[in-house]
């Protein structure tokens, strides 16, 4: 019976030292390893003739009337040895040529320096000095990484050396020969069996790499299998609601980053269910894969994707250019349900055979922010098309005035907003608790429509923000503040809201920059107040913009504190100069409970070392239990409504002292 490899492995892993090693696994070893041992034979082998030719010393001061004879030697043996090497590794000679030839060059080398040291005439230096040839044995066996058979061969060889030598040295008495001789053999019995340990240890940590190496392999092909077949419906083999999902996502935020457009597409089998009641729900199933498989064929000339998004419905996602080519997919899907000619004999509308319905929707400036409303679109299109009698296909368009609606109508309205004046500005002051004096105020905008219809900040910021325009409003509403508050010293500072989207936008800190330096007012007179719903963390260059206007001096507040989930991270990440707390904790107070929150929320702001401005102060009990909690500031009602800027720099209540803000000469 053939083993896998995996269990090949595994044999070998825990097999007795004795047993013959698998030749697969072996090939495969040699082959892995062939160039890693030629780059540790070459770099022992430099580092070999480096000592080797640095042992001239010894020759000097041990056998100098020969030195010079066992220096050439070194040498010359040295610079074959390093230039063979060199050789064979341009030739691309194997690791077993190349470690045979390093193996020689140590024989070699070995009797280069003992054949000349052993004419010299000093007798008891050469007794001692012949005791490091030991180190020859040693380097074949430890030094390099020579497989077994090729280092026993090489320590027998010197070890014979060795004798001859011994032998052929009359100085030496036999208490000297049967010393040096037995070292010799303990050296080359020790050195040998560390290198066959040496050896086996190699290869068993290339067994456990290769091991975990299958194991992450089918590790890595079951999640892929169990991958496809959570993305796969398990009728039609397309892509499910899962993955359809996640490939919209992919395409919408290369649309919102890069520019590529691309089309929703839905389709609707047309009197399904009436199909079903007729031929059952097997027959049923079967049109359902036979229309998938005919128009996932089609679907790959447009470089596009299906899936299956429903019962009856599919869903394609295509990257097209133009709303001509989405027109021209559009009709193909028809025609190919259509030129199938599947029976359908219960329809009551003269056709006979099965067709769809195709709704489309593609990218435009108007898009928005969010991935759905294009889908929403592609829905509002396939209803059209069923309601212009079915098997046609209509794309979305948002001219069609019965495409339209209220946050379409109130888009197109923030185009021209500022410049019909439609938006403007109120201001609500703030109040220092202890003193009572108005110590800032906040800007809040307001928009109305043509007819002079108010339209709340609810309903116009996200539309704003999914536009875009909320880019332009912001830059609108910072220098309105400037010119008419803040240049005239009305208020000491004055907050302005400002969006994800503008914190975001390149360049928003320079253009923040630009505009107090025209209108002469110094960053510490501004304050920009930041909801906690957004999710900071997930922006760093949201973090980078807050950082470079804390630079300009502009005071960072957050609003809304308590809201959403992120406010312990954001004072964490941020050090807000002020954090307001939501008017919904202080209108819980009036309970035990709640007000053992608000005091609660109180201490942790005021541990980390921030301003508190409590929001929504509507009574004087309210005020009251504010100074109790010794809060800094307060806004609300009980406070000042918010006012146009002609009566809050009208109102004496409202005009800060003027000494305070007196700028240093």
């Amino acid at each position: 019976m053939k083993h896998t490899l995996a269990e090949v492995v595994e044999i070998d892993l825990h097999a007795e030292p004795s047993r013959p090693a698998s030749a697969e696994l072996r090939t495969l070893y040699r082959d892995e390893s062939e160039s890693a041992r030629k780059h540790a034979t070459r770099q022992g082998l430099w580092i070999a003739v480096g000592s080797y030719l640095l042992f001239s010393a010894t020759d000097i001061l041990l056998v100098p009337d020969v030195a010079l004879y066992t220096i050439a030697a070194r040498f010359a043996v040295g610079i074959i040895a390093l230039a063979a090497l060199e050789i064979q590794l341009h030739l691309n000679f194997s690791a077993n040529r190349i470690d045979a030839t390093a193996a020689a060059a140590v024989v070699l080398a070995y009797i280069g320096w003992l054949y000349p040291a052993m004419m010299t005439a000093d007798i008891k230096s050469i007794s001692y000095y012949m005791v490091f040839g030991a180190i020859f044995m040693m380097s074949v066996n430890l030094f390099f990484s020579f497989q077994f058979r090729l280092s026993w061969i090489s320590s027998v060889v010197i070890l014979l050396i060795f004798f001859v030598a011994l032998q052929s040295f009359t100085a030496a008495d036999a208490t000297y020969r049967i010393a040096f001789g037995t070292f010799y053999l303990s050296c080359f019995v020790f050195t040998s069996y560390v290198n066959w340990k040496l050896n086996r240890e190699r290869y068993k940590v290339f067994l456990n790499a290769l091991e975990a190496r299958i194991q992450q392999k089918e590790a890595t092909e079951r999640g892929k299998a169990l991958l496809r077949l959570s993305n796969t419906d398990p009728l039609t083999g397309l892509d499910n609601r899962r993955a359809v999902d996640q490939t919209l996502r992919n395409h919408w935020n290369d649309w919102q980053n890069y520019g590529r457009s691309f089309a929703a597409i839905l389709i609707d089998v047309d009197f399904f269910k009436k199909y079903n009641d007729c031929y059952g729900h097997q027959e049923g199933d079967r049109c359902l894969i036979l229309v998938a498989d005919a128009l996932s064929t089609m679907i790959e000339r447009y470089n596009g994707s299906i899936g299956r998004y429903g019962g009856e419905e599919f869903i394609v996602l295509a990257r097209l250019d133009t709303t001509d080519e989405v027109a021209e997919l559009s009709d193909a899907i028809c025609t190919t349900v259509r030129d199938m000619a599947l029976a359908h004999g219960q329809r009551r509308d003269g056709m006979s055979i099965v067709t769809v319905s195709v709704g489309a929707s593609f990218t435009r400036i108007q898009s928005g922010s969010k991935l759905e409303k294009i889908i929403h679109e592609a829905d509002r299109a396939l209803y059209a098309a069923k309601a212009s009698g079915r098997d046609c296909a209509r794309l979305f368009d948002p001219n069609d005035p019965q495409s339209s609606d209220e946050s379409e109508n109130i888009a197109a309205l923030l185009k021209i907003a500022i410049g019909q004046n439609l938006v403007s500005l109120v201001y609500q002051p703030i109040q220092n608790v202890v003193s009572g004096e108005v110590e800032a105020a906040e800007a809040l905008m307001r928009l109305k429509m043509l007819d002079g219809t108010s339209v709340t900040p609810g309903l116009f910021i996200p539309i704003a923000e999914r536009t875009g325009a909320i880019l332009e409003l912001g830059r609108w509403a910072i220098r309105t503040v400037c010119e008419e508050i803040l240049v005239g010293d009305h208020a000491r500072v004055v907050s302005v809201n400002v969006s994800p989207i503008q914190l975001k936008a390149p360049g928003f800190a320079a253009s923040v920059a630009a505009i107090l330096s025209e209108a002469g007012v110094a960053g510490d007179r501004l304050a920009f107040e930041i909801t906690e719903g957004l999710e900071m963390e997930m922006h760093s260059d949201i973090l980078r913009c807050i950082a470079d206007l804390k630079v300009l001096g502009i005071k960072i507040w957050l609003d809304d504190f308590g809201t959403g989930f992120a406010g312990l991270s954001w004072l964490r990440l941020i050090d807000f100069d002020t954090v307001k707390i939501d008017r919904s904790f202080l209108h819980d107070s009036d309970s035990a409970k709640g007000k053992a929150m608000l005091q609660d929320i109180v201490g942790l702001i005021r541990n980390r070392g921030h301003k508190i401005l409590v929001e929504g102060v509507e009574t004087g009990e309210q005020l009251a239990l504010m100074r109790e909690f010794r809060i800094d500031q307060v806004q609300g009602f009980y406070v000042g409504r918010p006012a146009p800027a002609e009566s809050f720099r009208s109102n004496p209540a409202m005009r800060p002292r003027l000494s305070r803000l007196r700028r240093p000469a």
